[in-house]
This record gives structure tokens, C-alpha cells and sequence, in this order.
């Protein structure tokens, strides 16, 4: 008996337009910057067209990557509402895979931009086990107060009130074949801006820890401290952190090479540094476990993993020798691949856009003790 399990960060699954780039440039798309705009109402006009237009090539190739991964559980990230997942289910994903993700779950978190963690579920997966959904429980409005978790890093852009998950960590029991099996699905902080000498990975990595900890902290008053090596669980999502990197060094024209090297510190430590869980991507070479491309110009190019699939060390232990899969089908052209890694885009991919995603889908084949 098998499971599929993924995790994609489709970005920016939609059901609304963003018009407040007219009042700040920061937030205008480059495109429109090109044109003088004489009025709001003009502009909200193109905007309008960009944005419907630009649409149906990039969800098209979300809903191949998604189709490519062929997950029996997808866990999603950058979700409107529930209205914008289904929209995407029934006009974009069922061309694709069929009657396949009848079950749906989303629960508003607490992103500025509103944009949510969701659930896709098949009813059985591949190999006809029935997968069942026992609970579901969301811990958006967990404060760093209710877990003791404040400490004087956070205490520089937080208060001890404030919710500890920028988005949600959404909890799932279910039972796949009559085998239980738990589920934590999450969105961590985006990497911010610059602040006090600090890069913005370094500067909002305190928020990062603290939503690593206290994903820990709920799997262990779910199971025990000490008992939950044995226990079948896996946390997906993008993390936007990472605990290695390859750098691309060299320009369009002249060549490429390609360098790895381990981070110092990592938000993602918390998992790793005791066998509290593993993250099977590094299974694979340490030059293919990139899920995204990082680019300010040649200067700052790298691949990183952001998106995981972090098994319990039992689930682990029973799947040993197997691999996940990542679909980078969907990466627009001016990613820069290593060699031997270069692959077949989908139609229409452009150099930076239209694209399935920045983000690549994480897919593994599991077998549950």
C-alpha cells in the first residue's frame, strides 16, 4: 500500500485584483511601468487585462505541474479562498487529472495578503486504500505566549500576544488504508527586507525558529515527548529557509559553474539537528535539490530547497532508499539548471513569465508501517 504525497507553492491563486500599485510603485507591475497612466480608473483598466490575460497561461501550467506530480495528497500553498481552489480545480486541474481531488480543505490563516495553506485530497489513492479524514485543526491564532516562545530576537518586530504563524499550521488525522498517518501543513515567513545589518533571510529568521518550534511543540503534545520517533507524520510546505545552497556563478554568454555550500543556521535546524524528523530531499545529490532559483543579477544567483517534505524518523526509516521527485517542468526559462539536469518546459513557458510557478513541486512515493 502506497501514498503520494506533495507540496507546490502555486503563487498567488487569486480571485481578486490588486489596483493599490497606482498609489505605490513598489507594488506596480513592471509592465504597466512602461505606459503613462493617466487616472486610477485607467489604470485599474489595465490592470484588469494584465492580470486576466496573463492568467490561463500560467494556470495551465500550474495544473501540469500538479498533474505531473500525480499526488494522492497535494498540500498547497498561496490559496486565495476556497472559491479561488475550486475555481482552479474545475476549470484547470480536472482537464488534467480527471475526478480526482474531491476533497478540499482550507482555513483562512493569517496572512496580510490573505493568501492560505490548503489540502487537495483523491478518496483512494492509486492503489484503491481509502483515505479518510479524521480531524482537522488549525493553530493560526496561536501566540508566542501560549507557547512560551518569546524571546528578546522576536521581541524586536513582535509582541508576546501576536500569533506566532504568519500563515497557519494546519493539522490533519487521517487514516490512509485504516493506517493513521498525520499531516502539518505550512507556510513559513517570507524572507523580509534588509534590517540593522541583517540581510533579510537573517533579519526575519527569529520568526522562522519560532514557527519550526512550535510546529514541534504541537506534534509533541499530540504524541508525547520522546514518542514521536515512531510515530507516522510529515510537516510539508514551503518554509522559505534553507540549510544549504548552490551558487551560480557566471553570466549569460560566458558560462556557468556551480558551487554548494552549507548555511551556518538555519529556522530548519529545529527539525534536523536531534533526528526529530528528516528532510528526504536530501536524499538526492547535493546539486539537485533545488526547488527554487534566487536572482538579483549575477552577483546574488543561487538554488535553494524552500519546499519540504520532512518525514517522521519512522516513516523515514520505513521508506530508506527511496527518493522524492521534483517537477521543475514549470520554471521559466532564465532558470539556470546544472548540467544534466535541464528539462522539457511546458508549452508557452516564457523566459520569466508565464511559468507554473517560481516554486517546484515535491513528490514522494511512500509506504506507511
Amino acid at each position: 500500500m502506497s501514498l503520494r504525497l506533495a507540496t507546490f507553492n502555486v503563487e498567488n491563486l487569486l480571485t481578486r485584483f490588486d489596483f493599490t500599485g497606482f498609489r505605490n510603485q513598489l507594488r506596480q507591475d513592471r509592465v504597466i511601468k512602461l505606459f503613462e497612466v493617466s487616472s486610477e480608473g485607467v489604470y485599474q483598466q489595465l490592470e484588469q487585462a494584465r492580470v486576466i490575460a496573463a492568467t490561463d497561461d500560467t494556470r495551465q501550467m500550474t495544473a501540469l505541474a500538479i498533474a505531473d506530480a500525480d499526488a494522492d495528497i497535494l498540500c498547497l500553498q498561496e490559496i486565495d479562498n476556497m472559491a479561488a481552489l475550486q475555481a482552479f480545480e474545475y476549470g484547470y486541474l480536472f482537464r488534467m487529472v480527471g475526478n480526482g481531488y474531491r476533497q478540499k480543505f482550507l482555513v483562512e490563516g493569517n496572512d496580510s495578503r490573505g493568501i492560505d495553506v490548503a489540502v487537495l485530497m483523491r478518496e483512494e489513492t492509486r492503489d484503491g486504500q481509502k483515505i479518510e479524514v479524521k480531524d482537522i485543526r488549525s493553530h493560526a491564532m496561536t501566540t508566542y505566549r501560549d507557547f512560551d516562545l518569546f524571546d528578546e530576537e522576536l521581541a524586536l518586530t513582535n509582541r508576546i500576544d501576536d500569533k506566532i504563524f504568519k500563515r497557519d499550521c494546519l493539522e490533519l488525522d487521517l487514516l490512509i488504508g485504516g493506517r493513521p498517518f498525520s499531516l502539518y501543513v505550512v507556510h513559513f515567513k517570507s524572507m523580509g527586507n534588509p534590517r540593522e545589518g541583517l540581510d533579510g533571510r537573517q533579519s526575519t529568521m527569529p520568526l522562522r525558529r519560532a514557527e519550526a518550534r512550535a510546529v514541534r511543540r504541537i506534534i509533541e503534545e499530540r504524541f508525547g515527548a520522546g514518542h514521536t520517533d515512531k510515530k507516522s507524520f510529515a510537516i510539508c510546505g514551503d518554509m522559505n529557509d534553507y540549510q544549504e545552497r548552490v551558487d551560480v556563478i557566471g553570466r549569460r554568454g560566458a558560462g556557468y559553474h556551480f558551487e554548494h555550500q552549507d548555511e551556518a543556521e538555519s529556522a530548519l535546524d529545529v527539525f534536523s539537528h536531534d533526528g526529530f524528523a528528516e528532510n528526504v530531499v536530501r536524499r538526492r545529490d547535493v546539486l539537485d535539490r533545488w526547488t527554487l532559483y534566487h536572482s538579483r543579477g549575477p552577483q546574488e544567483q543561487w538554488l535553494c530547497q524552500l519546499d519540504y517534505l520532512w518525514l517522521s524518523p519512522a516513516l523515514a526509516a520505513h521508506n530508506a532508499g527511496r527518493l522524492p521527485e521534483i517537477i521543475r517542468n514549470g520554471q521559466p526559462y532564465r532558470t539556470i539548471f546544472p548540467p544534466g539536469q535541464e528539462v522539457e518546459r511546458y508549452p508557452r513557458t516564457g523566459w520569466d513569465r508565464p511559468k507554473a510557478s517560481d516554486h517546484c513541486p515535491v513528490v514522494m512515493t511512500l509506504d506507511l508501517p
